[in-house]
């Protein structure tokens, strides 16, 4: 599993020219489900996001996770961080999960997260969308449950 999270004063997710999901402050979380992924990967992705001390102290240090700087979450699926580009032009998704199984454990992440305390905003799985952010800092953090980076 890998996610893409990135801190943001403001974001939003559109389907349809509708607003499905609305934070402030908080993490937009891009997030990839891979083929074999497990409980153990939801687990570890849900904890790191929850835990991540990227949201400034008094002191403007990046020390405070998102629950402890008051702080939301938008999680957005995206099978194409699985995307290997590598060999020609166009992208092979081979590794991402099969969609069923991708929305199960996408949709346990998201839960996961909440069940930490945080306002947990989603995307629609497998639709087209809009994805509108306000990047803070800027601040990029790459995770993945199999620790290649």
């Amino acid at each position: 599993m890998r996610a893409v999270v990135q801190r943001v004063t403001r974001a939003s997710v559109t389907v349809d020219g509708e607003c499905i999901g609305r934070i402030g402050c908080g993490l937009v979380v891009l997030l990839g489900v891979k083929d074999g992924d497990s409980e153990e990967d939801v687990a570890y992705i849900a904890e790191k996001i929850a835990g991540l001390r990227v949201f400034a102290d008094a002191e403007r240090r990046m020390n405070l996770s998102p629950l402890e700087a008051g702080a939301a979450v938008l999680i957005i699926s995206q099978f194409t961080l699985y995307g290997d580009a590598r060999k020609g032009r166009r992208p092979s998704y081979s590794r991402a999960a099969r969609p069923d199984e991708a929305q199960r454990l996408y949709e346990r992440c998201a839960a996961l997260i909440a069940e930490r305390g945080l306002t947990v905003a989603t995307g629609k799985f497998g639709a087209m969308m809009g994805v509108s952010l306000e990047g803070d800092g800027p601040v990029t953090i790459l995770l993945d449950s199999e620790r290649i980076f």
